[in-house]
């Protein structure tokens, strides 16, 4: 029964770096580029969510719709302003640009005065709520996220296959150059795809928030989500969910069964051993280049 408390505890934590590693992969069909701002951005939300609830006195519901809307807005304008000038650039230019994005989100929440230093607590409608199935014990918290998680993944699905717009995305994503001249709006879409990704990473934020906290340093999450992306291959967005949950079960195990220290560094063992195994992931493409 622990092992099975485990692994439910790890496909929560999955859920999180899957989600998390869905604005990665994202961003990346959508631009080729890799943002290292992800972890940022569900910290931004998660304070977004905190703003909500705390200050303004929203209801949860309101809080979460305008937590979201907040976040994809500041996708899209991040995209606009600081990503699209220097698109054409070196990857590694862009690559230093989000990490720097990163470090200036991290610290504009720091500078607020009595927030940006604490630790709080997001005051959620289902929290501390637990169910006893004999030895089991279910959280509400834990629930929630895994059940969140798989609606999201459904819509997006839906999105992706039947909406004008999703079809857009794809075809943006496998040449650029070619939807644009097919007269998609290859730079708008650019822009929504950011949103989408800041608007993910929000939902993760306030679905991680109730089982830790909320701090200015919850985006180093990130950095554990990133080897879920590898793990399910880069380019495929089922792979972050399922790279997502084979990290959160691994790392859930080795916190238990391993001496201490070995759960933060189980990711990237798993990442370490996929490369040498599978380096195109579990769900990624083979590519080819002629020489």
């Amino acid at each position: 029964m622990q092992f099975l408390q485990l692994i439910i505890s790890g496909i929560a934590q999955g859920c999180i770096y899957g989600l998390i590693a869905l604005g990665f992969v994202l961003i990346y069909k959508a631009t080729e580029t890799v943002s290292f701002a992800q972890g940022e951005l569900m910290m931004l939300g998660a304070f977004c969510g905190l703003a909500g609830l705390t200050m303004l006195g929203f209801p949860f519901w309101l809080t979460v719709l305008a937590s979201i809307a907040a976040m994809a807005l500041v996708g899209v304008m991040t995209e606009r302003v600081v990503i699209r000038p220097i698109l054409g650039q070196p990857a590694f230019s862009i690559v230093m640009l989000t990490i720097g994005l990163g470090y200036v989100g991290r610290g504009l929440i720091t500078m607020i005065p009595g927030i940006g230093t604490e630790t709080h607590t997001l005051p959620v409608p289902y929290k501390n709520i637990t169910w006893n199935l004999g030895a089991l014990v279910l959280s509400a918290e834990q629930l929630v996220i895994i059940a969140v998680t798989a609606l999201l993944c459904l819509g997006l699905y839906a999105m992706f296959k039947y909406s004008k717009l999703g079809i857009a995305m794809q075809a943006a994503s496998q040449n650029q150059l070619a939807a644009y001249y097919m007269g998609i709006p290859v730079k708008r879409l650019n822009g929504l795809v950011w949103g989408l990704a800041a608007a993910v990473a929000a939902i993760a934020g306030l679905l991680l928030a109730p089982i830790t906290f909320v701090h200015a340093n919850m985006g180093f999450i990130g950095l554990k989500a990133f080897p879920a992306a590898v793990v399910g291959g880069f380019g495929s967005l089922p792979g972050a969910i399922v790279g997502g949950l084979i990290i959160g079960i691994v790392e859930s195990l080795s916190g238990f069964y391993l001496p201490e220290g070995f759960k933060d560094v189980a990711p990237y063992v798993v990442v370490l051993i996929m490369l040498m195994v599978k380096p195109n992931g579990l769900f990624g493409e083979k590519l080819r280049k002629k020489v």
